[in-house]
């Protein structure tokens, strides 16, 4: 396939660069300016790409079989999450083309709790999550909005980090997908082998999706 990669140079971007291109896809990656361009693989095409002007992100977006969006933005500026993404989401229902989404655990429930999520759970995010926590609630709800576009969301573990790249994963829907000692968690190299895994055979179409260990 011949995948666009918005967030291309991010922890969790630059691992679905790797994975796709190891699984011999084509790959454009989209970067906020030049500069980043020294921090991807040789076999990409690099493309710089301001969001917030709607014509540039269809164009881009043009000759693609799929979009995927790994966007996170710096801290003090979380709440552009929601716009940016929005941003690749139209220009994707532009071409007609499938969007895959590097969400958050935000909206997730937490198992043994009577519907207790992550963001609304009190004390189990850190102070210095809960900006990006609702950012990430934000996105995934003007998703379920999105009717014009074929959208896949997929929220990482409670706890996603670099790490190794096993292959293996539990996928989940609604809740938390948590291992024997109650420990929700996912590398990051894990999480892109899932979303490419889904890339590749969609089995989540308008819907959202989880991933962990189990």
């Amino acid at each position: 396939m011949n995948i666009i990669v918005f967030g291309a140079t991010g922890d969790i971007g630059s691992r679905i660069v790797s994975e796709a291109l190891q699984r011999g896809h084509k790959v454009t990656a989209v970067t906020r300016n030049e500069a980043a361009f020294s921090k991807l693989p040789d076999a990409v095409t690099p493309v710089a790409a301001n969001l917030n002007d709607a014509g540039k992100v269809a164009s881009v977006i043009a000759g693609h079989d799929l979009a995927i969006t790994a966007l996170r933005p710096p801290t003090g500026e979380e709440a552009q999450l929601p716009v940016l993404t929005q941003a690749v989401v139209q220009g994707a229902a532009h071409h007609q083309m499938r969007v895959l989404i590097v969400g958050g655990a935000a909206r997730l429930m937490i198992p043994g709790t009577v519907g207790e999520t992550v963001l609304n759970a009190e004390g189990f995010l850190p102070a210095s999550a809960v900006e990006i926590a609702r950012a990430c609630q934000v996105q995934y709800e003007q998703c379920l909005a999105s009717q014009d576009v074929i959208w896949s969301y997929l929220s990482p573990a409670a706890m996603i980090a670099p790490g190794t790249r096993t292959g293996q994963y539990t996928l989940g829907t609604d809740t938390l997908v948590t291992d024997s000692d109650g420990q929700s968690r996912i590398s990051m190299e894990d999480f892109a082998v899932a979303m490419l895994d889904e890339a590749e055979t969609p089995k989540h179409l308008q819907q959202a999706f989880t991933v962990g260990y189990q």
